[in-house]
């Protein structure tokens, strides 16, 4: 049987095993949610073990569970280790939801749901894949699956159970599916990730809020000053001013440019999808130069004083605010943890005390498209899509990927096949079931391809 029919006689089992997980919520940010991170691992060790592999157990971490599965067949092949995560975003605002979030539904040929894409969804994608390899009698390496539950939180318990079990996860590759492509007729493969550093700033003016009419003017509010230190970070021409944040910022090569260049973009229906007018970053770099291969500063949350309804004339006593930089491969995210907080506190007045504390960060990523598992995956879109994928960039960040490569010593491809239209992190999160159904052939395809080019 081949893959189509495969899936299309077993694609009503798929969707309902797929939906048994994303109705369990498993909202890693939210510590009321922890029973079901274990539940939700649970279900997909079953899953695996359904699937065909040979073993799969929960195992735990310093925070929340991880999910290890393995099919061995042979101890002289290669082994391709799959990762992925069943943890997911908060599902609010809730009241912006067509439907329940954690109830799936099939609308309009798409998987509407929290996790539909990101990343139960693409993750089901390789557990399928790899179920028809073994029930076909069709898989000739060996396959490690491994799920953990914190990778929307900045994976902080990963590190250390890659170091305690290096031995266990011993393989050729890493192959994840936990990226997008530019467009469902627009396959591609991710070639790069950008790195992270985040922090949360805290301003402390008085030791208590206070009448804004009998202070203002006279005393520093935590709040205008915190905006003013946070629009010091970056210059007319969106450049980051932090003393020497560019030092091992690596430049695009022109080749590479000229790469970027020639992607299919058409920058106005871009920003009629996002619902802007204009568009702003970096001086001297085209908009998919800026948030791919460009480190960049964002505010990711501002808070402080009244919010509440109606009006309270108060100089509060403290500010606060989330902020993070998108950082290019070479840039040590440690490192510019440290030169950001030294800077901000550098550039704070008297008026105020200013703390920063750093939050979770990683490393950028570069794959190299010569790779004989990147030229497998490229053989997979080319047969599920019909096309060569486009080799490209991404702005987002999974900091794990850069730690596989110095803990575990394993080149990763990122084989994604998300869309932006998906909405993954928002309300009305999908997956387009023609998407689902092509992701399956390609990662099957990827498998057989594998095997021809290690064995060359």
């Amino acid at each position: 049987m081949d893959i189509k029919e495969y899936i299309r006689e077993n694609e009503s089992r798929f969707l309902d095993e797929l939906f048994s997980l994303i109705r369990i919520p498993s909202v890693s940010a939210e510590p009321k949610h922890k029973e079901d991170m274990l539940a939700c691992a649970e279900r997909w060790r079953q899953l695996l073990l359904e699937a065909g592999a040979d073993e799969a157990m929960v195992m735990p971490s310093q925070g929340n569970p991880l999910v290890y599965a393995e099919k061995r067949v042979s101890p002289d092949a290669p082994t391709v280790l799959i990762y992925g995560h069943y943890d997911v975003m908060p599902a609010e605002p809730l009241e912006l939801w067509k439907s329940r979030p954690f109830e799936p539904e099939v609308r309009d040929g798409h998987i509407w749901a929290r996790g539909a894409d990101d990343d139960k969804g693409q993750s089901m994608i390789q557990a399928k894949a790899f179920e028809y390899l073994v029930r076909e009698n069709q898989l000739r390496h060996n396959v490690k699956f491994i799920l953990e539950g914190e990778e929307e939180i900045g994976s902080p318990s990963l590190n250390a159970f890659l170091h305690e079990h290096k031995d266990m996860l011993k393989a050729d590759v890493i192959l994840v599916s936990d990226t997008s492509m530019l467009g469902a007729d627009l396959p591609s493969l991710t070639t790069g990730l950008r790195g992270l550093a985040y922090w949360e700033i805290e301003v402390t003016g008085p030791n208590r809020d206070l009448h804004s009419g009998h202070f203002g003017g006279a005393v520093a509010n935590p709040i205008n000053v915190l905006c003013g230190l946070i629009d010091q970070i970056t210059d007319e021409d969106g450049r980051i001013t932090i003393p020497h944040f560019y030092d091992d910022v690596e430049e695009v090569s022109e080749a590479e440019r000229e790469m970027i260049a020639s992607i299919p973009f058409d920058e106005r229906k871009y920003m009629d999808a996002i619902g802007v007018k204009a568009l702003k970053g970096e001086k001297g770099y085209s908009t998919l130069e800026r948030n791919s291969c460009r480190p960049s500063f964002d505010v990711c949350g501002i808070w402080g004083g009244y919010t509440g309804e109606g009006s309270k004339t108060v100089l509060p006593s403290k500010a606060y605010a989330k902020v993070s930089c998108r950082l290019v491969p070479h840039q040590d995210h440690e490192k510019i943890s440290k030169l950001f907080a030294e800077h901000i506190r550098s550039i704070a007045p008297e008026s105020v005390t200013v703390s920063v504390t750093p939050m979770h960060g990683g490393e950028g990523y570069v794959c190299p498209i010569s790779h004989p598992a990147y030229r497998a995956a490229e053989k997979g879109f080319a047969q599920a899509f019909g096309k060569k994928p486009l080799a490209v960039r991404r702005g987002g960040s999974i900091p794990i990927i850069s730690d596989f490569e110095h803990i575990l010593g394993i080149k990763t491809i990122l084989m994604g096949f998300g869309l932006e239209s998906n909405a993954i992190h928002s309300p009305n999160e999908n997956f387009p079931l023609d998407i689902f159904r092509k992701g399956i052939e390609a990662v099957t395809v990827f498998h057989r391809e594998f095997d021809n080019a290690i064995r060359q």
